[in-house]
């Protein structure tokens, strides 16, 4: 009886104790079981976070603005085999915005020159003025082509000038003419470094008081300030990247309209920039035109130049 007493008695003493480490060990438990939860919970967290840093570019605004500043010079002094002075320079600016999600892509192009050279003895004169948007809207449809709608819009900075006779006549100004063309069709832009795209197109041509290209000549009484033309419109942009540090931009152009299908409107502009470090360069530039309203032949345009480019965006 008195062994069982002294069991008995010891048992209440450590019984308290018992029930104390117990407990500890249950909230010990508990707290390495909630720990190894938040553990995997931040673990998964933080795959899930940098899985979506690492995804394309969809559901994101992605800008880009590059200014550049062009220029080439020669100068003569005592030179017995001719030429005479020069100094060429322009001013570029290159803005692009892309949106993608899952069912559709915005593209927006905007560009911008404008530049002066100077002969010999001679005033600066207007070389480069010109002002082009470009916006594409596509629809994702799972075919090889996309639906697509656009709208582009070609304009003047400000006042241009015609240099063909001995005083510069003024032919046109900021939005005097513009043409803004908007274009319905399909678009092929799978891959990365051409897109091209082939629309049934409206072409709308506004002018104020330099209505050489809005004005009908069947109708002598007065001169229209607008011109409206259906036909086809095709836009082919490629973007090659020949080496590290040197880059090629092709644009191609061509309408054509309806009652004059034979006739195609083509704008030709082609880019190779070379870059010598981060913020110099090399340009060649390459352009060509044909659009009968203007000139029954060609007009051609190379320039080789070197600059400062600046990346904004």
């Amino acid at each position: 009886m008195f062994a069982s007493a002294k069991q008995s008695f010891v048992l209440q003493i450590i019984k308290p104790f018992i029930k104390i480490t117990l407990i500890n060990k249950m909230k010990l438990s508990n707290f390495i079981a909630i720990k190894r939860v938040f553990l995997l919970f931040i673990l998964f967290a933080s795959t899930n976070i940098f899985s979506k840093q690492a995804d394309s570019t969809n559901y994101r605004w992605i800008p880009s603005l590059i200014g550049r500043l062009n220029f080439s010079q020669i100068a003569f002094s005592n030179w017995t085999k001719g030429g005479e002075n020069s100094i060429t320079w322009s001013l570029n600016g290159d803005f692009n915005l892309k949106y993608k999600n899952d069912i559709l892509t915005f593209k927006t192009k905007f560009k911008s020159i404008y530049g002066r050279t100077k002969l010999d003895g001679g005033n600066f004169r207007t070389n480069e003025n010109e002002i082009y948007l470009d916006q594409v809207l596509s629809y994702h449809a799972n075919w090889k082509v996309d639906p697509f709608f656009s709208n582009s819009i070609q304009t003047q900075i400000t006042t241009g000038f015609d240099y063909k006779s001995e005083l510069p006549q003024k032919v046109s100004d900021f939005f005097d003419p513009a043409v803004i063309t908007q274009s319905l069709g399909f678009t092929y832009d799978k891959l990365k470094t051409i897109q091209t795209r082939l629309g049934v197109a409206l072409q709308h041509t506004t002018a104020n008081k330099y209505r050489k290209y809005t004005d009908d000549t069947k109708t002598t009484s007065k001169e229209e300030a607008y011109k409206f033309e259906t036909g086809f419109e095709s836009v082919t942009n490629a973007k090659i990247k020949i080496d590290d540090n040197i880059v090629a931009e092709s644009n191609l152009r061509l309408f054509t309209r309806f009652e004059e299908i034979d006739v195609w409107d083509v704008r030709w502009d082609n880019k190779m920039v070379a870059k010598v470090n981060s913020w110099f360069h090399v340009t060649l530039t390459y352009n060509f035109i044909f659009k009968k309203s203007e000139s029954p032949t060609a007009q051609m345009k190379e320039s080789w130049q070197m600059g400062i480019t600046y990346n904004f965006i």
